[in-house]
């Protein structure tokens, strides 16, 4: 198997990952965050871990792409990196809000403003951690792929689309405008994901162009 099929089918299998991981993740947490009496332990410390993998799984793609992305743009690779490593971080910084949460209220019963504070720094970790920085990481990846053809174009031009799109949503979240899980929300966010499952998708089953990726040896 070539080397560039390689990375590409380690980047795609790690997208799937972040799917796979982040959304079992937030059922988990839903019961504990909604203010649950009697929040499963177990279910806050599952959903932790897959959020952990889900920030490792983040920085996994930028690490394996990055070398073919650098024969595109040094900038969008080097960028493509620190973005995605800056949304592992706050990803785990929500980590952490959450167990603490779940550990004061098993051993516990919680100052209200304690607890509406941790799941508040849980709420604005997931906004400007996966709510926020995948349009970051998107305006440094795919352009350089489109650039490339690495990919069908198509696949990166939805990328470039939701840039916009989910900038304004998170910013629009931030001052008030609407509530990040509404529906306006939803809508804007829904290029980025689709952008980011079709890369996924495309790169798993099918790889790099091989032409595209040699032109630029």
């Amino acid at each position: 198997m070539p080397a560039h099929r390689r990375l590409s089918l380690a980047a795609g299998l790690l997208y799937l990952a972040t799917f796979a991981a982040s959304i079992p993740a937030a059922l988990l947490y839903a019961p504990l965050l909604a203010g649950a009496a009697r929040p499963d332990p177990v279910a806050a410390r599952t959903a932790a871990l897959l959020e952990v993998a889900l920030a490792l799984s983040c920085i996994g793609t930028a690490v394996v792409l990055a070398p073919v992305v650098r024969r595109v743009s040094e900038v969008a690779a080097l960028g493509f990196v620190a973005a995605r490593t800056l949304e592992a971080g706050i990803i785990v910084l929500g980590v952490v809000a959450v167990l603490t949460l779940s550990g004061v209220r098993a051993t516990a019963a919680p100052d209200d403003a304690v607890a509406q504070a941790l799941v508040e720094v849980h709420r604005w970790a997931f906004l400007l951690g996966p709510g926020l920085i995948p349009a970051i990481n998107a305006l440094f990846l795919a352009p350089a792929l489109f650039r490339a053809r690495f990919v069908p174009r198509a696949i990166p031009l939805v990328g470039m689309v939701g840039i916009p799109l989910l900038l304004a949503s998170a910013s629009a979240t931030v001052f008030g405008v609407f509530d990040q899980t509404s529906p306006p929300a939803a809508l804007a966010a829904a290029p980025i994901a689709l952008w980011e499952l079709g890369l996924g998708l495309w790169l798993s089953i099918r790889g790099f162009r091989a032409d595209a990726v040699e032109r630029l040896v």
